[in-house]
């Protein structure tokens, strides 16, 4: 199947490709109950050594850089407790870690997940986590600019590969909230 962004050789519906994902990763998509069906996200192979932004879109696509969205793991304080959250924005702009995200997660403090927190509560590989897949009571906090495109490239769990996902299923997710201005330019 062509994907639909991107100049991949090969995208596949990513309930046909299960063993290529992390377990938590295979197995939200295993249970995905979103309007958007299952097989319209999609899995394209890529190669961990493109990994960097710049040269991932000279190789894989210059549309790209305006079509992917980046998702990390912040971690809210307030007195003795933590929240952990997940937030979604396109990957030419940087969460507001210290406005909007401090405010919806009604923390004093905010900052980004220790790379071990990140990796460990989600079971996927830094760099490559992904929205889809996370824990049940966590908050996704996705900016509405990747809501509105029609696909948006995300992490699969994995360095190797991506998700191909259309940009209204993100709003499906468990725990999503859509948010104005999480991504800052």
């Amino acid at each position: 199947m062509r994907a639909p962004i991107g100049d991949f050789d090969h995208a596949t519906p990513a309930p046909d490709c299960l063993d290529e994902l992390t377990d938590p990763v295979a197995d939200a998509v295993r249970r995905w109950s979103g309007t958007v069906p299952a097989d319209e996200i999609l899995y394209v192979e890529t190669d961990p050594q493109w990994a960097d932004t710049a040269v991932f879109v000279e190789h894989y696509g210059r549309d790209l850089l305006e079509r992917s969205a980046n998702c990390v793991v912040v971690a809210g304080k307030r007195g003795s407790g933590t929240t952990l959250a997940a937030c979604v924005v396109l990957s030419t702009t940087r969460v507001d870690v210290n406005g909007v995200v401090r405010r919806q997660l009604g923390a004093r403090k905010a900052s980004f997940a220790p790379m071990d927190t990140a990796t460990g509560e989600t079971g996927m590989e830094y760099g490559g986590i992904t929205p889809i897949g996370l824990p049940g009571d966590w908050p996704v906090l996705v900016d509405s600019a990747v809501v509105d495109l029609p696909y948006v490239l995300v992490g699969s769990g994995r360095r190797r590969g991506k998700l191909l996902v259309p940009g209204k299923a993100f709003a499906q997710l468990p725990g999503a909230v859509v948010l104005e201005g999480l991504g800052a330019a």
